[in-house]
């Protein structure tokens, strides 16, 4: 897999974690974290919470700006640019025309809510603060997200199974033009 490779999803749906291992796969990779843009802002940050505050998204449209601009740079440099955020609905194709570099695969990475909560518990950070919910994220996911790339329903997948796929795959992932 070279150029520019998305991984999208909701919390706690794997995306570091998968986009970690995928780099730990490919001989010149980067990974692009986009919630470290987030957390970048120290003073005025406004997070992004159900009732949708006009500048939480600003700073997520910045935040996507700032990945972006990451990616093409990495791959600019000779690098496959790994880069992972929870990118939903129309935001999606908005995040792809933010890239300019091409190849661009498209990843999004689907569990089953069950899965999710489960993942949730396990983790030492926590994705669903703010007011947000599993069934809130994942009905977004399912009902806004336009049906781009290659969606995996990793519930029952392990890592090194998920990587796996995802490389065998790379082909259905491919967006074969520029967005719109």
């Amino acid at each position: 897999m070279k150029g520019v490779v998305l991984i999208t999803g909701v919390s706690a749906a794997g995306k570091s974690t998968v986009a970690q291992a995928l780099a730990e796969r490919l001989p010149r990779s980067a990974h692009v974290r986009g919630d470290a843009f987030r957390r970048m802002v120290v003073g005025g940050r406004a997070d992004m919470t159900p009732d949708v505050p006009d500048e939480a998204v600003r700073q997520l449209h910045l935040r996507y700006r700032i990945a972006a601009n990451a990616a093409d740079m990495y791959f600019d440099a000779g690098f496959t640019a790994i880069v992972q955020d929870v990118i939903l609905g129309q935001d999606l194709e908005r995040f792809m025309k933010l890239i300019h570099s091409r190849p661009l695969h498209v990843i999004v990475l689907a569990p089953d809510p069950a899965a999710v909560e489960r993942r949730e518990e396990a983790r030492n950070k926590i994705g669903y603060g703010g007011g947000w919910t599993i069934a809130q994220l994942n009905g977004s996911l399912r009902s806004e997200t336009p049906r781009i790339g290659l969606w995996l329903d990793t519930s029952r997948q392990t890592v090194a199974e998920t990587v796996d796929e995802i490389i065998s795959r790379a082909a259905e992932a491919r967006i074969r033009e520029d967005p719109e």
